[in-house]
């Protein structure tokens, strides 16, 4: 016996369990860490006294593989993993990729593409008669239509091509269990409707009352503008205050989506991460190089879920939630003194964050009663003035983890909102985290600098980010350190163009910023910029987007953020004649590329050719005279 959840036959016998509650598929490798879902809903089964087992990344063209636990008693539950699998498999040009940071020794291929529907269909084959609960990062943001950036269409929700009973959306700890206890009493999983964070199919005449209704799929499959308008009213529902049921009909079956799952208490998020996991991968994938993933992550700390900042590209809204939820300080520091012990740690902290490290309260105490407001942003595109900003009880809690005995460094590496930290009018938690928490360079999202393409990102404007940067390198400066920001940029997000491009390229340049890697916008499911980028419609204003679909277009939005690498140079070229910026074309130092032989040849032909009308002109102009 090794700590493990059984992932065979031989591991059931080894832990005398003769029949699992659960039989858990994942698309993952088998990681016991609390930064992994399926690790998680897991070890919360097993706290309420059932027995789990897990089949990762099983063979789906051997449907043996499905059945190496046997038979659960209540439910299989189907995950893709920590990421969606489409992203998993390919690059933002629909490449496939070569790495797979999920998969023992990084390889590919060990899960099928859209692995959530293949695993369903497959079990439904097999054991029609038990239900299949599917939850995780693919099933909740595809819980209603959808646009499908691979296939370039609208799919329907996920439980119709999956085939799937219920789907949990969110974190789903809360559901895992309620869901556990009423199949174990024998309810039937048809009869189990009501549970918050959960989505579901009936027949039409069972349509619960009181519901928000959204255009059918049809309707959001033919018509875009009704797509943009099924997306804001999908968004303007998921809050646990005021969220109401959601339903879109699909043909002969109506969707439920249930309100939101009330979040975590804190003393029931210190229980999640208390629960006795291995915080490792298993055993078996030691011989082909461990699972990558594992690496960012053994010596992080989670202390807190959730996000207010509410960027449009981003998939935390419509899955964690906008609500802050926090561990206690006492549960941080439990784990970072458990991390002390492992034999493996060097001193090194690598994380204490979340989705945006830096929040630890409610952005106002407004919400506790009312919710967030519906269709607006705390801090975009600038601060709320009701927000209250407090980094108090985050420092203080990173100044006990930096006392512990054997932690040389405490580093943050999950996001800061820097226009959150602004706000602060005590400088202490910035000028500690320069001096204590940054390992050379910070990691910073302004994504672009035009007022214009940051509206559509739901991302404050560029100017508070040049507020933070001075105000940054001025500490640093002061504390005798040599650090540098590392700003996240995106291309070719929708509201984006050409001349927008070139713009930030001069952004760039003025502020002697050499981004590394630029990140090109990835139309994932679900979220608002991804209804932008199919419809050319903003959802909540309804203004028509300018959207970069062209290969050549987003290649040169692409180039543009790092025109002074020499293998760009003639695209570059290229992109600023497309934008009329021949201007910046040359030495000069205002100019952003120098002209290269095609260009030099080009341009001296055309100084010939005009040379040489001239020179007919005069001797044309000269014989009329003499006429």
């Amino acid at each position: 016996m090794n700590g493990f959840l059984p992932i065979s036959k031989k591991d059931m016998e080894e832990q005398n369990i003769d029949k699992l509650d659960f039989v858990f598929i994942s698309g993952d490798a088998y990681v016991d860490h609390p930064s992994f879902g399926v690790a998680i809903i897991s070890r919360v089964l097993e706290a309420g006294g059932y027995k789990v087992g897990i089949i990762p990344q099983p063979d789906w063209k051997n449907k043996k593989s499905f059945e190496k636990l046997g038979e659960p008693r209540l439910s299989y539950l189907v995950t893709s993993g920590n990421v969606d699998s489409m992203v998993a498999h390919y690059t933002v040009a629909k490449k496939l990729r070569t790495e797979d940071a999920y998969s023992a020794g990084n390889k590919t291929g060990k899960r099928p593409d859209r692995a959530v529907t293949v695993y369903c269909n497959i079990l439904k084959e097999l054991h029609p008669e038990i239900p299949v609960l599917i939850g995780g990062l693919e099933a909740s943001l595809r819980r209603f239509a959808h646009y499908d950036y691979w296939d370039d269409k609208v799919f329907p929700s996920i439980l119709v091509d999956s085939k799937a009973d219920l789907l949990m959306y969110g974190m789903s700890e809360h559901q895992i269990i309620e869901l556990a206890d009423r199949l174990n009493k024998g309810e039937a999983i048809t009869s189990i409707t009501d549970i918050r964070g959960t989505a579901y199919l009936t027949a039409p005449v069972n349509t619960p009352y009181g519901a928000v209704e959204c255009p059918t799929f049809k309707q959001v499959a033919d018509d875009k503008k009704l797509y943009s308008r099924a997306c804001r009213l999908q968004y303007d529902q998921q809050d646990e205050v005021y969220g109401k049921i959601v339903i879109q009909r699909h043909c002969d079956k109506m969707l439920v989506q249930n309100p939101p799952s009330k979040t975590l208490s804190q003393e029931e998020m210190d229980k999640v991460y208390s629960l006795p996991y291995m915080r490792t991968y298993h055993p078996v994938y030691e011989n082909l190089g461990g699972v990558p993933a594992i690496e960012e992550v053994e010596f992080s700390i989670i202390h807190n879920r959730g996000c207010f900042g509410y960027c449009n590209f981003c998939s935390i809204a419509l899955h964690q939630g906008r609500r802050i939820t926090v561990r206690s300080e006492e549960s941080v520091l439990n784990e970072a003194e458990e991390l002390t012990k492992k034999p493996n740690f060097k001193g090194y902290i690598h994380d204490v964050g979340g989705p945006t490290a830096n929040f630890r309260k409610p952005s106002c105490k407004k919400q506790l009663e009312s919710g967030l407001c519906k269709g607006k942003k705390c801090l975009a595109p600038e601060p709320c003035k009701a927000l209250e900003v407090d980094h108090s009880e985050y420092l203080h809690m990173l100044r006990k983890i930096r006392k512990i005995k054997g932690i040389k460094k405490v580093f943050i590496r999950s996001g800061i909102r820097y226009d959150y930290l602004l706000e602060d009018k005590n400088d202490a938690f910035i000028r500690e985290l320069i001096e204590h928490h940054v390992s050379g360079q910070l990691k910073v999202a302004p994504e672009h600098c035009c007022e214009a393409v940051l509206d559509k990102m739901g991302k404050p404007h560029i100017e508070s980010y040049k507020k933070f940067s001075d105000k940054f390198y001025s500490i640093t400066k002061q504390i005798g350190k040599e650090q540098y920001l590392v700003p996240y940029l995106m291309s070719s997000h929708p509201g984006s163009t050409l001349k927008d491009a070139v713009e930030l390229a001069l952004f760039l340049k003025h502020y002697n910023i050499r981004p590394e890697q630029v990140q090109d916008f990835y139309p994932t499911p679900g979220t608002i910029s991804t209804c932008m980028y199919y419809t050319g419609i903003d959802p909540y204003s309804s203004d028509t987007v300018y959207v970069a679909k062209d290969s050549e277009d987003k290649a040169m939005q692409r180039v543009l953020l790092q025109y002074f690498m020499p293998h760009n140079q003639s695209k570059v070229i290229k992109a600023l004649i497309k934008a009329g910026r021949q201007d910046l074309i040359g030495t000069d130092k205002k100019c952003l590329v120098a002209p290269d032989k095609d260009y030099t040849a080009k341009q001296n032909n055309k100084n010939q050719k005009f040379k040489d009308k001239n020179v007919k002109c005069k001797t044309k102009a000269k014989k009329q005279k003499r006429k």
